[in-house]
C-alpha cells in the first residue's frame, strides 16, 4: 500500500494526512469479493483491501440466518472450484454450513487481514486526473486505480409498498434480517410473500406459531428436493481422491446445463410442470387449496423452487393461504382488497431484493460525476456483464445480465474474476491508466442480450418477476449456457475498449501472474 495526493476526508479527521492508495479496492466479502481476493493474492498481488459493512465474512450467507435457509444448488457446485469441499454433510447444503465453508475459506487463503469490517462504502468517486477511485467508507479514505464491486443483488431486503406498514404495532422483520430473540411460539404471523426465502422458513415456523397467514401474490413452481446426506464413505473418497469430486461436479454442472433447452422454448417445460404438478398432488390433500397454490404461468418465467416441506405446511390446520391483494396493514391487522381485516401480532417479509436497483449503483460515481444508478436509469447495463462506459477501472460481479436461473453462480463470478485480472495484467504491461468499454462494444452486448432473450419463458411465459426491469428489459439474466460466457470472459480485448495510458508511473507495478483455468 502506498500513499496519494490528499483527498476528501471524512468530518474530524487530519485533512492534510496522506491517502493510501491501493492497487484494487474491493466491496463486499461474500462469494465475490473473497474469490476476487485470493485469486489476487494467487497471481502474486497483494496490493488491495476488502471493504466490508459488516463483521464477518459470507455475504448474503452471512446476513439470511432464517430457519431453513439454504442452497437450492447442489453443494459440490456451490463452491469455488479452487476450494472444494470434501465434507459437506448434504446434497443442498444449509446456509451455517455455507457460512461456515466462506469464513474457512478467507482464514485458509489468509484473505482476512486484508479485509476491512465496519467499513461501509459510502461513496467511490472517479478522479479522472489521477486516474484513480476515491473511497469513502465513513471510517476512512482510500484511493485505488481500480474499483471490484462484489456487493452483489441479494444485499439490501426489499419491503413490500403497503400503506401502514410503518403503524404496525406488533415486531415487522425481513426474513434476511431474522429476529432469532423473538418467540414466536403461539403468535398469530402473516407472511407477505411465497418466493425461495418463505418457501423454508414457513415449514419451520408453521408447528410452532399459533396461526399463520400466508398472503401470496403469485404462486410459485415448486419442484421435488432432491437432497440427502453424503455418506461418510463418499466424503473419505472425495478427501483421499480429489479427481472423484471434480467428476461429481462436473457431472452436476452439465446437468444443469440442459435446464436452458426448456428455458428457451417454453413448450419443452410441459413435462417439469407436470412432475410439479403431480408433487403438490401427492403433498397437499385439499382440491380449493391446490387450485389456489397452482401457478398460471410457464414454468420457468419465474424462478422455479425446490421443496419438500412447503407444500404440507400450507395444508395445516393452523395456516391460511390468502391470495386477495393486500390494501392496508393497520396496527393489528392486515387488509385485504376483499375488505377483510386480517388480524396479526407479527408480520415477517419474504419480498426478496432490490434486484434491479443496486444500492451500491448510487454510491458510484463516474467520469462525468454522476452516480451508476443515474447512468443506468432503471436498466442495468454493462459490457459483458462487468465493465461499464463512463466507469474506468470498475468491475461489477454478478452485476448486469450474470445472474442465472439454471445453474451456479459461482461459476459466472469465477469467470467475472479471469477477466479482473486479466485487464490488470494487460494495463499493467502497457502502461494504461484507465480502461473502459467503448459505447458500441456495450450496446452491441445489450443488444445481444435482449436478441437472446426473445422467445425464451422469461418473456413468453406470461408472469411478471425479477428477471425483468421495470422497462421489461432483461437486465439480470444470462439468456443461454454458462460455458460460452466463459470463454468470451477469459481474455481481456482490448479492441472493445477505451485504453488511457497512464499519467503516472504505475503505483502498481507488481506483474499480475496467470492462473490455471
Amino acid at each position: 500500500m502506498t500513499e496519494a495526493t490528499p483527498a476528501a476526508t471524512p468530518p474530524g479527521e487530519d485533512q492534510g494526512a496522506p491517502v493510501p492508495h491501493l492497487a484494487v479496492a474491493i466491496v463486499g466479502n461474500g462469494f465475490s469479493g473473497l474469490g476476487t481476493a485470493i485469486r489476487l493474492r494467487q497471481a502474486g498481488e497483494d496490493d488491495f483491501l476488502i471493504f466490508e459493512r459488516h463483521d464477518d465474512v459470507g455475504g448474503t450467507w452471512r446476513d439470511n440466518s432464517y430457519p431453513g435457509c439454504a442452497c437450492d444448488v447442489p453443494s459440490h457446485l456451490y463452491s469455488f472450484s479452487f476450494a472444494p469441499n470434501p465434507d459437506w454433510s448434504r446434497s443442498f447444503s444449509a446456509q451455517p454450513e455455507i457460512h461456515a465453508y466462506l469464513q474457512r475459506v478467507s482464514a485458509e487463503y489468509d484473505i482476512d487481514r486484508f479485509t476491512r469490517h465496519r467499513h461501509e462504502v459510502l461513496d467511490a468517486t472517479w478522479d479522472d486526473t489521477a486516474q484513480h477511485w476515491v473511497v469513502n467508507t465513513g471510517q476512512g479514505v482510500w484511493t485505488a486505480d481500480a474499483l471490484v464491486l462484489g456487493s452483489g443483488a441479494l444485499s439490501d431486503p426489499s419491503f413490500p409498498d403497503v400503506p401502514g406498514l410503518e403503524d404496525f404495532e406488533g415486531p415487522v422483520f425481513h426474513s434476511a434480517t431474522w429476529r432469532h430473540d423473538l418467540d414466536l411460539r403461539g403468535r398469530r404471523v402473516a407472511v407477505i410473500g411465497t418466493g425461495a426465502s418463505a418457501i423454508q422458513f414457513v415449514p419451520e415456523i408453521a408447528p410452532v406459531v399459533g396461526d399463520l397467514k400466508v398472503f401470496q401474490r403469485t404462486p410459485p413452481w415448486i419442484m421435488p428436493r432432491r437432497d440427502r446426506a453424503i455418506t461418510g464413505i463418499e466424503k473419505l473418497l472425495f478427501r483421499w481422491f480429489p479427481p472423484a469430486q471434480r467428476l461429481v461436479r462436473e457431472a452436476i454442472y452439465w446437468g444443469r446445463e440442459t435446464f436452458v433447452f426448456g428455458f428457451r422454448d417454453p413448450r419443452r417445460m410441459a413435462k417439469a410442470a407436470a412432475l410439479a404438478e403431480a408433487h403438490m398432488r401427492r403433498q397437499v390433500d385439499d382440491p380449493a387449496l391446490r387450485e389456489k397454490i397452482t401457478p398460471d404461468y410457464a414454468m420457468g418465467c419465474k424462478r422455479i423452487l425446490l421443496s419438500n416441506d412447503y407444500l404440507p405446511a400450507l395444508d395445516r390446520d393452523n395456516v391460511e393461504v390468502i391470495t386477495e391483494k393486500i390494501v392496508e396493514i393497520r396496527p393489528n391487522a392486515v387488509v385485504t382488497a376483499d375488505g377483510i381485516e386480517h388480524e396479526v401480532d407479527t408480520i415477517i417479509a419474504g419480498t426478496g431484493f432490490a434486484i434491479s436497483d443496486l444500492p451500491i449503483s448510487h454510491r458510484v460515481h463516474g467520469r462525468d460525476g454522476r452516480s451508476l444508478a443515474d447512468h443506468w436509469g432503471g436498466t442495468m447495463f454493462a459490457h459483458n456483464g462487468t465493465m461499464i462506459t463512463g466507469f474506468p477501472n470498475v468491475f461489477t460481479l454478478l452485476g448486469p445480465n450474470t445472474g442465472l436461473g439454471h445453474n451456479s453462480v459461482v461459476f459466472m463470478i469465477e469467470s467475472q474474476i479471469a477477466l479482473v485480472l486479466d485487464t490488470l495484467r494487460h494495463m499493467r504491461a502497457h502502461g494504461v491508466g484507465a480502461v473502459e468499454p467503448t459505447q458500441a462494444a456495450q450496446d452491441a452486448f445489450v443488444a445481444e442480450m435482449q436478441r437472446k432473450t426473445e422467445g425464451t419463458v422469461w418473456v413468453d411465459g406470461g408472469c411478471s418477476s425479477w428477471y425483468l426491469d421495470a422497462q421489461g428489459n432483461n437486465s439480470a439474466l444470462w439468456p443461454t449456457f454458462t460455458m460460452p460466457f466463459r470463454r468470451r470472459v477469459r481474455r481481456f480485448r482490448p479492441e472493445e475498449h477505451h485504453l488511457t495510458p497512464s499519467g503516472r508511473r504505475s503505483r502498481g507495478s507488481t506483474p499480475i501472474g496467470e492462473l490455471d483455468p
